[in-house]
């Protein structure tokens, strides 16, 4: 049975992004029925709260990714593959064994769980140079690669992304797409290299058959003999 891949995992972005402010509304309610009067107690209640809310919210998400992506890197080798490519994308760290066809991927809002997956479930990997506007306007201020899984998870890894538009010649967006045709190309070949992996399994598996058929009708013949 297929590993069912989930980009977004609502549990932990709900507890993610409403957890702090949950706490801190708890923090303010003590404050305001405790220490309406000011003091120590209701800086405690209030101003710490909110820092450590904002230290959660800026940091903590991509301190959990990181150390996640650690982790798949370990499993990856762990369970024997070579890590040929490791893409760190926005929100997406993708790993490829070329040679064997296997990719891994965890995602930034689902960290807890890392996947493994031959790479002959992408059924489609293209580039996305994000071009705009024409003439002196055309530009791009976002790059990616993307790829499909079982035909309908589409995967969106970002080479580059800026808050302004960059000339399609700009230095900028040229590497940006190399690294991005490159990924493309590297997953299509994992893809190719697993499906001719599993054809001489099987070619390897057939005279095997063959052979104990073929020790059967032998063994008929010397037992009709007698």
């Amino acid at each position: 049975m297929k590993e069912k891949i989930q980009k977004i995992n609502i549990l932990y972005l709900l507890g993610y992004i409403l957890g702090p402010a949950l706490f801190c509304a708890i923090c303010y309610t003590i404050c305001y029925f405790c220490f309406h009067d000011g003091g120590t107690g209701a800086v405690m209640t209030t101003l710490v709260p909110t820092i450590l809310a904002a230290i959660w919210w800026i940091f903590a998400g991509s301190f959990i990714f990181k150390k996640k992506t650690k982790e798949l890197e370990a499993r990856f080798s762990k369970e024997g593959y070579k890590r040929n490519h490791t893409f760190y994308g926005r929100g997406k760290t993708v790993i490829l064994d070329i040679e064997k066809g296997m990719m891994g991927i965890v995602f930034f809002w689902n960290p807890f769980e890392s996947y493994i997956i031959p790479a002959s479930r992408i059924t489609k990997a293209w580039v996305d140079d994000g071009k705009m506007g024409s003439g002196f306007m055309e530009g791009s201020s976002r790059v990616s690669f993307l790829f499909t899984i079982d035909n309908d998870i589409n995967v969106r890894v970002d080479t580059f992304t800026s808050n302004q538009r960059f000339r399609m010649d700009d230095k900028h967006i040229l590497t940006a797409i190399s690294k991005a045709d490159m990924m493309v190309q590297s997953i299509n070949l994992a893809k190719a290299n697993f499906k001719s992996e599993k054809k001489s399994d099987t070619k390897s598996e057939k005279p095997a058959a063959e052979k104990k058929s073929d020790a059967k009708s032998n063994a008929k013949k010397s037992e009709q003999k007698k």
